[in-house]
């Protein structure tokens, strides 16, 4: 993942932390990496840690030699809305919006559903024992 700091400066008002308060600019790939794994270990029981790490790990890896600058802010922006569920606790119980299952690939549809599977054999379903 090639991005510059030019790219990560001209796109700080995609997301924001929480409605009403200032846009964040976006981490670059190896300091949002790296805040991933941390909440990971602060915030999820031992084995969705550890279905979380491997995920992420793996995803981090698949778009390692992306340099479509769409697909670059795009990935980062949905990791640190991720990153940021997590560290506020909100992210239990919550459904994916209509709007992001519409515009999935088939590819993307596959591993969303192969995630739900592994989270069932973890537990009841939604990812707790």
């Amino acid at each position: 993942m090639r991005i510059s700091p030019r790219l990560l400066m001209a796109t700080p008002s995609s997301i924001a932390s929480k409605p009403g308060r200032p846009p964040v600019a976006l981490l670059p790939p190896l300091a949002l990496y790296r805040r991933l794994l941390r909440v990971h270990r602060k915030k999820l029981p031992q084995d969705m840690r550890f279905l979380g790490d491997e995920y992420v790990k793996s995803e981090f890896r698949a778009h390692r030699d992306v340099e479509n600058p769409l697909h670059i802010v795009g990935f980062l922006k949905e990791w640190q809305l991720y990153a940021q569920k997590l560290e506020g606790g909100s992210w239990q119980g919550e459904k994916l919006d209509k709007e992001k299952i519409d515009k999935m690939s088939d590819q993307q549809l596959g591993q969303l559903y192969e995630l739900m599977q592994a989270l069932q054999k973890t537990g009841d379903g939604d990812g707790t024992k």
